[in-house]
This record gives structure tokens, sequence and C-alpha cells, in this order.
């Protein structure tokens, strides 16, 4: 395999909630009322990502994962994951509230759907004024608090709600209730899954003309009690070089903002860059590859060295497995 930055091409997703600031970046035929998801990155099955560009194009990243294993994806995540990749990367953008949500941890999502279960953080690329998450639930509220105003139907009442703005990471554990609300762009870096309970949608219509079904029983068996502690991540914001964001059991994440090239010397290991702000160049030998904001890339663990250089205030965010 000729080792090379590989792009993929983007999968679009209608949303009942979406807008359509994700459809200037993606090509016509792609475009679509509604656009919610750019799922940039997927291993999901039947949503499966096609290589965009170089020697691989036109082939899926399962077919890849399987010919060239533990030199696209590094030894250990190789023997850990096998042919099942571990990560899934979106942008979305929410015009109106998403609904209230929960996912499962791994044990759940094993033992009902053998999956993944679903744990993610979120970097907030655009926010209007006044826009919130919601993160977990109020402090102090018990299973029985929850049921109660799940009766009542008004758990609005017992939502965990915080403003965000441009730059604000969020780290979403599975079992956590949360949601999206409206006027957000943001990045979601996640564990290979696309398993929702729903929990309340605001007695919305679908474009059907049907209310969207409610988990309520499986959310319940999913949801985390405990406290949530300070929702929005505090992190280094030095210019030109990878500070560290995020930290999770499946995923690490760092940030470079800034306009100063930068090399990387690679060990062994994949990793996926996500442009959420400028733009930059990846060049390995005398082969650039650019990425634009709402686009993502891999550098597969065989590719040992290479440069970004970044323009226009450029935000990367650089995406590890845990070593």
């Amino acid at each position: 395999m000729r080792r090379y930055p590989i792009k993929f091409v983007p999968i679009t997703k209608y949303r009942i909630w979406g807008g359509d600031k994700l459809n200037r970046v993606v090509p016509e035929k792609l475009q679509m009322d509604r656009l919610g998801e750019i799922w940039s990155i997927s291993g999901v099955e039947g949503d499966l990502s096609v290589v965009e560009n170089g020697e691989l194009k036109g082939r899926n990243l399962k077919e890849i994962l399987e010919e060239y294993k533990e030199k696209l994806v590094g030894k250990e995540v190789w023997e850990k994951f096998g042919n099942e990749f571990p990560l899934l990367i979106k942008f979305i953008d929410a015009a109106d509230d998403l609904s209230v949500q929960v996912h499962p941890n791994d044990e759940l999502a094993q033992k009902k759907h053998n999956s993944f279960g679903k744990s993610e953080m979120w970097y907030i690329m655009e926010a209007e004024k006044n826009a919130a998450l919601t993160i977990g639930l109020k402090e102090g509220i018990t299973k029985n608090d929850y049921q109660e105003h799940l009766t009542a139907e008004n758990l609005e009442k017992i939502l965990n709600q915080v403003k965000v703005q441009k730059g604000d990471a969020v780290y979403i554990p599975a079992g956590r209730v949360h949601a999206i609300g409206a006027g957000i762009v943001l990045a979601e870096i996640q564990q290979t899954s696309d398993i929702t309970y729903r929990i309340y949608d605001y007695n919305r219509i679908d474009k059907d003309g049907k209310k969207r079904e409610l988990h309520t029983e499986s959310a319940l068996e999913a949801i985390d009690f405990k406290p949530i502690g300070k929702p929005i991540r505090d992190y280094d914001k030095t210019e030109n070089r990878f500070n560290p964001l995020i930290r999770s059991p499946y995923f690490e994440t760092r940030i470079f903002t800034g306009n100063q090239e930068i090399q990387i010397k690679n060990n062994n290991e994949m990793r996926i860059y996500c442009c959420v702000g400028g733009k930059s160049v990846f060049w390995n030998e005398d082969n650039p590859t650019e990425l634009m904001k709402f686009q993502s890339l891999m550098i597969p663990a065989n590719l040992h060295a290479y440069k970004i250089i970044p323009e226009n205030n450029c935000v990367l965010l650089e995406v590890r497995m845990p070593q």
C-alpha cells in the first residue's frame, strides 16, 4: 500500500433538526434540505466510508482494513478490534434542538445489540448567542425523580442546560443524558455505534407526519445518575502546537490552532485529523493533501513522517487511539 493521507467521500444525513450550513462543503449531488450530519469517517455497517483519493480510491473502509490490517490502524488497534473500525467521525449542524437522548455503555450495547457502546466528545465550531447543550440531569436528581418527571411529561425541568461558545469541548460518556441545542455546529468523535435511545422529542412530527419513536424503557436501563461534575473542559490554548483536549478510554484528542508549519513523526499508529477552522495541507514526500473545514483525513499507521502546513488560523483536532 502506498503510504499517504487518506480522505473519504462524505456521507450526508437528513435530520429533522438539520440546517443548510454543511451543504456548502459537499458535492452538489450529496446536498439536501435539512442536512444535519456529515459522516466523515465511518465503519458502521450500511454506512461504510469510501476512499476519495489516491490509489485506494473507490474502496470502502472495511475492505482496506481487512487487507492492510495493522499497516492501516496499528498493531495494538488491529489486535483489539480486528476488522471493526473503532471510531466514527461526524460534523453536525443543529438548526433546531435535537431530541434528548442517551447511549448505552459497552456492556449494555453488547448484551442488547451485539455492538460497541457510544461514548463521544463534541467540539463547538459555531454557536449562536445563548445556544446551549443539555448535559446530564440537574444535581441531585435520582432515578425516582426522573421517573416522576417523565410520567408528568415535564422532563425539561430536570435537564442540565449549559450555554456554550465557539471553542468549547465536552465529553459525553455512555449513560449521560444529553442533547445538542439549536444554533450549534460541532465536530463529534465517538465510538463506532449508531445506537441512540430517544427520551424526549418535543412532540415533533417527522416528514411522514408521525411522532418519532421514544425508547423509554431502554433509556432508563442505560442512564447513569451519578453527578456529572464540570461539563466544559478546560484546555491549553497555546498556538502552533498540539495541546491535550480530551482523553477517554476510547479515544484521545489534541487541538492545534495557528499558522506555523509542524513536522510529525508517527510511531506506527493511526491518526485522524478533523479540520474545524481554516484549512491545512498535509505533505508526505512531495505529495500534498488539502484539508478544509468540515473535512477529515486518516494517517495510516505505516506513514511514519509528514508535515502540516496550516493556513487561515487553522484549527485541527487530532484523534488517536489510547496506547
